[in-house]
């Protein structure tokens, strides 16, 4: 079955739209956060992806988190929506895309990490005093805004 993203690629081909979708600060006991080395663009990740048609963000959420890493989410927080112009970026086929994303912070999960192989190659937790420099831009932004977080939703751009 064709997602609701590929319909619309379908139809309008690479130009820029508007995806919305969710992304996962998954957070072990440690305090570690989980990255993925992504197969797209060699870059680490936060798990996240689109919301499809008649799905809520939390369904969407579980099912993205799943996906990508084969936890499966009990509990999750809800952080901060990010949309504007800091959001928009193309993928490697040179879709363009501008996000509208709710961001997530997941401290309650079963499973043991796997990565799916299709979208992501590794799964690993990282120190928060110790992430990668070659994180995809948007979601650092989303990192260092959850290492700011006081429990206050965020707006960003």
């Amino acid at each position: 079955m064709m997602s609701y993203l590929e319909e619309i690629r379908k139809l309008v081909g690479s130009r820029r739209i508007f995806v919305p979708g969710v992304r996962a600060i998954i957070v072990n006991r440690a305090g570690e956060i989980l990255l993925q080395r992504r197969n797209d663009n060699g870059l680490w990740g936060i798990p996240g992806g689109s919301v499809e048609l008649d799905e809520t963000p939390f369904e969407a959420l579980g099912r993205e988190v799943e996906e990508e890493t084969s936890l499966k989410v009990v509990a999750a927080q809800p952080m901060g929506l990010y949309c504007g112009p800091r959001q928009k970026f193309a993928y490697p086929n040179h879709d363009q895309v501008q996000c509208f994303a709710l961001a997530f912070i997941v401290r309650e999960w079963r499973g043991t990490p796997r990565a799916d192989g299709r979208e992501g190659s590794m799964l690993r937790f990282f120190q928060t005093s110790g992430l990668p420099e070659d994180i995809v831009p948007v979601h650092r932004q989303t990192i260092e805004d959850y290492l700011r977080y006081d429990g206050v939703f965020l707006l960003s751009d």
